[in-house]
This record gives C-alpha cells, sequence and structure tokens, in this order.
C-alpha cells in the first residue's frame, strides 16, 4: 500500500501506484515522484501506523491462544479395541513391541504431533510406524504411533484422526 494526497487534500493509502480514488485525478507523492505532501506525512503516516499496530497485536493473540490452547486428553481420543483393528495393524503392533524389523524405512522416526491431535508431550516421545494397506503402491494413509509409555494409536487417515488402541 502507498500513502497518498490527492489533489483535493484527501489522504489515505493506496493498493496501485498511479491510482487516485477521486476519479483518476493526479495526486501527489506517488512512487514516481518521491515528493510526500505534509498533510500524507502528518495523518496518512499515523493512519498507517496504527493499523500495523492493531495487525501486529492480533497475530500476537492468535499466536498465543495456540499456545495456551488446551492440548487433547487421551481420554477424550476415541477408542478402538485390539480385535476391531485391520489385520495388519495387529500385525505391525506385534512388531512395534518386538522392536521389529520394520519394513519401512520411515517406521520409527519421531512423530511431532504438529496437529495436536494427540496429548502434549515432550519431543521424542511419540513414534510413528507404516500400517500396510493392501492395493497400496506406496506406504498409505494407515498409521500406529506409539508413546514412551507402550500407549498405542492408531490412524486410518494419515493422522487426520486417531483411536486409542485398547489393550
Amino acid at each position: 500500500m502507498i500513502p497518498y494526497a490527492c489533489h483535493e487534500g484527501t489522504v489515505g493509502a493506496l493498493i496501485w501506484p498511479g491510482s487516485c480514488p477521486c476519479a483518476g485525478m493526479a495526486f501527489r507523492g506517488s512512487t514516481n515522484d518521491g515528493v510526500f505532501s505534509a498533510a500524507m506525512k502528518k495523518n496518512s503516516w499515523r493512519f498507517l501506523s496504527v493499523r500495523s499496530v492493531f495487525a501486529v497485536l492480533a497475530c500476537m493473540v492468535v499466536l498465543a491462544a495456540q499456545a495456551w490452547a488446551p492440548s487433547t486428553d487421551a481420554a477424550a481420543l476415541p477408542s478402538i479395541a485390539l480385535a476391531e483393528l485391520p489385520v495388519e495393524a495387529r500385525m505391525t503392533l506385534d512388531l512395534i513391541r518386538r522392536g521389529g524389523p520394520f519394513p519401512y524405512r520411515r517406521d520409527g522416526v519421531v512423530f511431532q504431533n504438529r496437529e495436536s491431535r494427540l496429548p502434549a508431550r515432550q519431543k521424542g516421545y511419540y513414534r510413528e510406524y507404516t500400517v500396510p494397506t493392501p492395493g497400496s503402491r506406496d506406504r498409505g494413509a494407515r498409521r500406529i504411533v506409539s508413546g514412551a509409555r507402550n500407549e498405542y494409536y492408531y490412524s486410518a487417515d494419515h493422522y487426520r484422526s486417531f483411536q486409542r488402541i485398547k489393550p
């Protein structure tokens, strides 16, 4: 946005250089002439500064709200019984409990819980494992995430939702 003062003395901010809200009349303070009128310096910059302060404050409020938002509680997540899991998920869970070997290179990497869909824990607490999807040419969307305290979560939709696996 570019501050301006038009031929009528109107002060504000333009989105495109060379455009005047007063039916296209010429104005002082374009980016081409480098001259700013006294009115523009006095009023327009103050207006832009106030807007900037409010924009920064709004961003800070949003970020603070995200930081203080309550994390997901494990008890609030839906659960699934071991017998209800797909056969491939039960086989993956068995491999996790035995410590491998795992069929996929990314099995066992740290799951960062960026979307906060699992209870908040320190970095490195969660690990992710692939649940093979029959007919898929890649790893597919199904995963099991394990916690350091031997809790397990199943996701059939690539982390969009989780179910806590009941023992």
